[in-house]
């Protein structure tokens, strides 16, 4: 081999080993340089699809879809119950019944006076029809020039004294009738009977007592309240935020407290239109914003009582596959090029940390239904995207281009 070769051969090593030398120094320096910069520990996952259920939750009391209140409707002694609390009735059963003695009393009176009175009927028509006949006589004699104009004057008013009584009787037969039906329904009412088919839910009198009726401020005797429990309803009250994402139709879960291992489906029957108004010391106010929703029970158990704590899960929304990340992961910041005069919600995005080569970057996001801890994410990210999702600290301290470093999920949540 000449010199030169050997020249060049040893030159071409020195060459391989500097650029050895050169990119092993750039690769120490580079962990050097990333070593002191700060590296925040986050929670990071990536973006998957997954079915979502948005849920409005609220809590209220069992209640039969017919509960009917038996009242007093005339005053009287209770004499006889037919039911106990508890007991399966179906329309027309007797129920209890008021002492009727006075009512049966009254009723024979009109009874009595209206016979007398057609009595007087008869005998003022029988004077009408000859008052009636002496005039037509008198009116024919006068019309010949036989009598003179006093006694057609006479007769004409002895007629019109016979119609008067006659009018006058029949009214006071009309008047008696009228009361003789006032009576018996009053008598009516002192028996009552089963209005629906359904079961005694409550008895609040006993034999022996009074029962009165309601007037303007004081309410009337509540003597039973009766309730079909064929048709079970949950009443419930949602909040204002809530509310406008309710419909009607929308699927339900109840659970009632004192059956909790149960879990019975329902359907939103009723919306309330304006916000519950709540009593303080007398006064009605609408601090609550709260709105009443009913749901009724499909398949209604025998053993639900009216007045059971519930509560409702109402499902107001359902997608199938759709991009999701944990809420927590959502960021909510200033624009870069925000107009200062412009309102605050105008000002601000929101968005959440992706992570590219370990580092991280701002990225706006649309948002869809919210489905327990999750929320869908309409535009913005794509699936299998990794995201920061944790932990709530190092969220606010993050910008873009900053260095993260992945935390077990364990770790994070124990902190």
């Amino acid at each position: 081999m000449s010199e030169k070769a050997s020249f060049f051969k040893r030159r071409k090593k020195l060459l391989i080993v500097l650029a050895v030398v050169l990119v092993l120094g750039a690769i120490v320096i580079a962990n050097l340089q990333s070593r002191r910069e700060k590296t925040v520990k986050v929670t990071i996952d990536k973006v998957q699809k997954q079915d979502l259920t948005s849920i409005v939750s609220a809590s209220g009391e069992i209640k039969p879809k017919k509960n009917i209140n038996i009242s007093a409707q005339v005053p009287g002694r209770i004499i006889k119950i037919g039911v106990v609390e508890g007991q399966e009735v179906k329309a027309g059963d007797f129920l209890l019944k008021l002492d009727s003695t006075q009512y049966e009393a009254n009723a024979d009176r009109d009874q009595n006076f209206i016979r007398a009175a057609n009595a007087d009927l008869i005998q003022s028509e029988a004077r009408l029809k000859r008052d009636k006949g002496s005039f037509d006589r008198q009116q024919q004699l006068f019309d010949d020039n036989l009598i003179s104009k006093d006694q057609l004057e006479a007769a004409k008013a002895q007629y019109d004294v016979s119609v008067a009584q006659t009018n006058a009787i029949q009214f006071q037969i009309k008047q008696a009738e009228a009361s003789f039906k006032s009576t018996m329904d009053s008598l009516a009412k002192t028996t009552y009977d089963s209005p629906i088919d359904g079961v005694i839910t409550s008895l609040q009198v006993e034999e022996g007592e009074v029962a009165i009726i309601g007037t303007m401020n004081n309410p009337g005797t509540v003597m039973m309240t009766i309730a079909d429990l064929s048709v079970m309803e949950v009443e419930v009250e949602v909040d204002e935020t809530d509310v406008i994402g309710v419909s009607l139709g929308q699927e339900a879960d109840i659970r009632v407290d004192a059956l909790p291992e149960t879990v019975f489906k329902g359907k939103v029957t009723e919306i309330g239109s304006s916000a519950l108004l709540k009593t303080t010391a007398g006064i009605s106010t609408q601090e609550s914003k709260d709105f009443k929703v009913v749901v009724t029970l499909d398949n209604p158990a025998r053993k639900l009582k009216p007045g059971l704590s519930a509560s409702a899960d109402i499902i107001v929304a359902q997608k199938k596959q759709s991009l999701a990340v944990p809420i927590s992961s959502l960021v909510l910041r200033e624009k870069e090029k925000a107009d200062k005069n412009a309102p605050a919600s105008a000002r601000e995005e929101e968005g959440v940390y992706a992570v590219a080569g370990g580092r991280v970057k701002f990225v706006p996001v649309g948002k869809g239904i919210t489905g327990g801890m999750m929320i869908e994410i309409t535009s913005g990210i794509q699936e299998g995207q990794e995201i920061v999702t944790g932990p709530y600290a190092s969220l606010r301290e993050l910008k873009d281009g900053i260095l993260v470093k992945a935390e077990a999920k364990k770790e994070a949540q124990t902190r």
